[in-house]
């Protein structure tokens, strides 16, 4: 089961797309990837892997327990250490500028690895079995009150960590959470947790269909209902619309899509993320981003940047809280002339969220924590 790269939580660049916000782009416009250069890289990935593989790791995980389907992720997540060289350059570029030292094979092994038992965790909160896990959340208090209130919100969140965890828990505890995503290039994995909870695909809103505008119907119904929507702000997507942003120590490419989501709705924003830390235990996190996002009709882009960089800046304090959870494995920063030492074959391949698609087919301030011992 080669990798692929693949969240189905994706796709905000989509949903910008189907409405307009009514910005003319009199100023500057946000910046689109040149002629030539693919746009969403990410996405243009199929998805790879065997229905009997998936099918495979959701046996092992339902009638032999979790701890028999780590033992397959761990042997899983080594193959892909010993041959997937992308997976393991992509990973050793990251972990140097986290950490900054030269990251050994270990730290390596044990970042892949950490994607993998997430990936494979999510079955287990598709399903509602959350007795395995001890699960903390800091800032439910911020969901409570907009339930109370009957207010909709837009909650933007990241590749780190789990999100299946935070929906499992939302759907435990009533909160309304709908995912906006490209579930497309997903399809067999977004059908494995679709089988062990058919409620999973009441709550997705799939912007990938050509021509289909009625996902934006679909967010704003949501969001007067008073529920939340949830988009993943990290990848660019197929439109190519991007600005960049000073994230760990260089500037880095992010979707222009959520926030333009963001003043169509006219509704607060949120940003959450949920952090794993071995073996059992994951740390949710909601905190207010911003109480409306309005737009410059004349500098678009202008009005954009700040929440970008606030954006990047939030999420780099959660990704060095726990750095192993980065489960971006593709040229994020666009160094594809950088080589890696000792990984020097590094292919024009794209990125590989890969072990997710083999193997499932995927107010109180947070404490520091390193998951790399340095």
């Amino acid at each position: 089961m080669p990798p692929s790269t693949s969240s189905s939580e994706t796709g905000a660049s989509g949903a910008s797309q189907g409405a307009s916000d009514g910005s003319s782009s009199g100023g500057r416009a946000e910046t689109e990837l040149p002629a030539g250069k693919e746009k969403g890289r990410w996405l243009s990935v199929r998805e790879r892997g065997g229905v009997f593989g998936i099918r495979f790791v959701v046996f092992l995980g339902t009638c032999l327990g979790r701890g028999a389907a780590r033992l397959f992720i761990a042997l899983l997540a080594f193959w892909y250490f010993v041959f997937d060289c992308h997976a393991r350059r992509t990973s050793r570029l990251y972990l140097r500028r986290v950490t900054g030292r030269e990251p050994s094979r270990r730290d390596v092994f044990r970042h892949i690895l950490t994607f993998a038992r997430v990936s494979l965790d999510r079955l287990f909160f598709a399903a509602g079995k959350t007795r395995p896990f001890h699960v903390e959340f800091h800032g439910e208090e911020y969901m409570r009150e907009l339930r109370a209130r009957k207010k909709g919100a837009l909650m933007i969140m990241g590749h780190v960590g789990s999100f299946e965890c935070g929906r499992s828990l939302a759907y435990q505890r009533e909160f309304a959470i709908n995912v906006i995503g490209n579930f497309h290039n997903a399809a067999m994995v977004t059908e494995a947790l679709e089988r062990l909870n058919p409620a999973v695909k009441l709550r997705l809103i799939d912007v990938g269909k050509p021509g289909d505008v009625d996902f934006v119907l679909q967010i704003q119904k949501g969001i007067e209902d008073g529920e939340l929507v949830a988009v993943m702000a990290d990848r660019v997507g197929l439109d190519g619309k991007r600005i960049t942003a000073d994230f760990m120590g260089s500037q880095a490419p992010f979707p222009t899509g959520p926030y333009q989501l963001a003043a169509i709705l006219g509704c607060p924003v949120y940003f959450a993320c949920g952090l794993y830390t071995e073996p059992n235990r994951y740390d949710l996190y909601c905190e207010p981003f911003a109480e409306r996002v309005v737009l410059n009709r004349r500098d678009r882009m202008g009005s954009l940047a700040p929440f970008i960089q606030k954006y990047a800046a939030t999420l780099e304090r959660y990704v060095r809280m726990a750095p192993l959870n980065w489960f971006n494995f593709f040229d994020f920063w666009e160094e594809d002339a950088v080589s890696a030492p000792n990984d020097a074959s590094a292919s024009g391949q794209q990125p590989h969220d890969s072990f997710s698609q083999a193997a499932l087919h995927s107010g109180n301030a947070p404490s520091p924590r390193r998951d790399i011992h340095e």
